[in-house]
């Protein structure tokens, strides 16, 4: 009798462990295809404010080239510091208009962290 206690207490661990990796799986499976709110606004942001000019991945749109915009995936602009970045995106720079009007103070950084993601969708 002991031995079939065990025996169905070790089967019984099995499926909850196993369980347990499936759903810990399904989970980390959800998390990277649902991005979070923080990145769909801050693909929103980029789309309405910034792709007009820089292109939808930063490489710059007919527009943006023809004013000499930079490549946002470019190491120039990705070895900036994220206060310089910030601080252009607030303030503007070279043609660029600023956006501390329209902008928050997140809104902007967010948007820094967007830039930083352009360059590894090269």
């Amino acid at each position: 009798m002991t031995h079939d206690k065990t025996e169905r207490y070790v089967m019984f661990a099995s499926k909850f462990l196993l369980m347990i990796f499936g759903l810990t799986l399904s989970v980390s499976s959800i998390v990277r295809a649902n991005p979070s709110p923080d990145a769909a606004a801050s693909t929103t942001t980029f789309r309405t404010k910034c792709a007009m000019c820089h292109g939808p991945d930063g490489s710059g749109s007919a527009v943006g080239k023809s004013m000499n915009v930079p490549d946002l995936r470019s190491p120039v602009v990705q070895k900036l510091p994220d206060a310089q970045l910030a601080q252009i995106i607030s303030d503007g720079k070279g043609g660029m208009p600023s956006f501390k009007s329209s902008l928050s103070d997140d809104q902007i950084h967010l948007l820094v962290a967007y830039v930083r993601s352009l360059h590894q969708k090269k």
